[in-house]
């Protein structure tokens, strides 16, 4: 027969990790106080947050209580190895009395003296996204009740810990998007030139990008590119792609083979990553231009006396595809006068209709005005005034 003293402490552990009061605790001082509260339930010693970093497979300290020091030194994991590996690579508890090198791969622990451990996975939306385990000075077994309560720990820390990391990879996002792009494109005679960019409401900042330079051949380089997927990653990949193609345009004024080049980076360094972008050469004379696209839609152009066109670019696959194919260049005139805006496609595709749909009304709104007036005009034809749903990155230059 069940005890009712084991049962009244058992709710009222409980009841410490469901109070309402918790809710209105900011994302820190939540994770702060369910780490000291589990400590005490507990009666451990040490509270620990391991999250997955998805892209070295390691589980990384991000939290603690008690046992600081894994955090401060950035102690990390591998998946399937050492304690906290064990749990996050089964999805399932897992307790431990013996705390030596044969269990545990953090040396802090061993100097700590933890003699015996718990741990529960963190799983949201059914994947796991990390490890909460406790840790005692003095040998103990926990029983299927600290287990239990453990669980429902971790079940509360982690959709607050999601919460913390997403409000932090979309700021980091963000402020790195912003030192990465130009402000304001430089000053190059006898062309204007206006950019614009427009974080998605829905995704935040993504991988899209813009670039304007001269060139020691005294042409002018202009690239617009769009990195699959959103927040800090595909930032941060961005920032290297733009970065590699300012590279390889100072060594080459050949489009399709910086191109050629940036593919080949992409491949080396940056696994799995994928983007498309066009980068077009306009001569000294500013009178043409060769552009060559990696999967990203071709600029529109629109000249005085003339119908608004969408450049019949030849098209090449996107950056990162694992394809080896020769890349092309397309070469065009551009007229004095002569507007052209480049774009990416949060611009024009929209999941309700065709992308057939999205070039023609963006042909209808392109004319051959002042740049800056142009993407104002644009992004006010394209969105009706609404926010955008994917990132949107716009450049538009004339020849004056």
């Amino acid at each position: 027969m069940t005890d009712p003293h084991d049962s009244l402490e058992q709710l009222r552990r409980l009841q410490q990790i469901t109070d309402a009061a918790l809710s209105k605790l900011g994302v820190e001082d939540l994770l702060h106080e369910l780490l000291v509260r589990a400590r005490d339930l507990l009666h451990a010693d040490t509270a620990t947050v391991m999250l997955l970093d998805e892209d070295s497979g390691d589980l990384v300290a991000t939290a603690a209580s008690g046992l600081e020091r894994e955090v401060n030194l950035g102690i990390r994991v591998p998946l399937g190895r050492g304690f906290a590996g064990v749990v996050a690579a089964g999805a399932q508890p897992v307790a431990i009395d013996r705390v030596d090198a044969t269990t545990v791969v953090s040396p802090v622990l061993l100097d700590e003296h933890i003699a015996a451990m718990l741990g529960v996975p963190m799983i949201t939306a059914g994947r796991v996204i990390g490890v909460l385990y406790v840790g005692a000075r003095t040998p103990r077994a926990f029983t299927p009740g600290d287990i239990e309560l453990l669980q429902l720990v971790a079940d509360r820390i982690a959709p607050a810990t999601q919460a913390r990391l997403h409000s932090l990879d979309r700021a980091t996002a963000y402020a790195l998007q912003r030192s990465l792009l130009p402000s304001r494109p430089p000053d190059i005679p006898g062309l204007e030139v206006a950019v614009r960019y427009v974080p998605g409401a829905q995704v935040g900042v993504g991988g899209d990008w813009y670039d304007v330079f001269e060139l020691p051949s005294g042409g002018i380089g202009v690239a617009v590119g769009d990195v699959a997927g959103n927040g800090l990653r595909a930032a941060v990949v961005m920032g290297r792609i733009r970065s590699a193609l300012r590279a390889y345009a100072l060594e080459s004024d050949d489009p399709a083979d910086v191109l050629t080049r940036l593919d080949r980076k992409i491949h080396r360094f940056e696994p799995g990553a994928m983007a498309t972008a066009i980068y077009a050469v306009i001569d000294p004379t500013l009178a043409t231009m060769a552009l060559s696209a990696a999967g990203h839609p071709p600029p529109m152009l629109a000249a005085p006396g003339a119908a608004t066109q969408l450049l019949p670019v030849r098209a090449n696959l996107p950056l990162g595809t694992h394809i080896s194919r020769p890349r092309h260049n397309t070469e065009f005139p551009l007229p004095l006068g002569g507007t052209l805006l480049f774009y990416t496609d949060g611009l024009v595709e929209r999941r309700a209709r065709p992308i057939g749909e999205g070039l023609d009304r963006l042909a209808g709104a392109v004319t051959a005005t002042d740049p800056d007036e142009l993407c104002t005009s644009v992004m006010a034809a394209m969105l009706n005034d609404e926010p955008a749903g994917d990132d949107i990155a716009l450049l538009a230059l004339r020849r004056i």
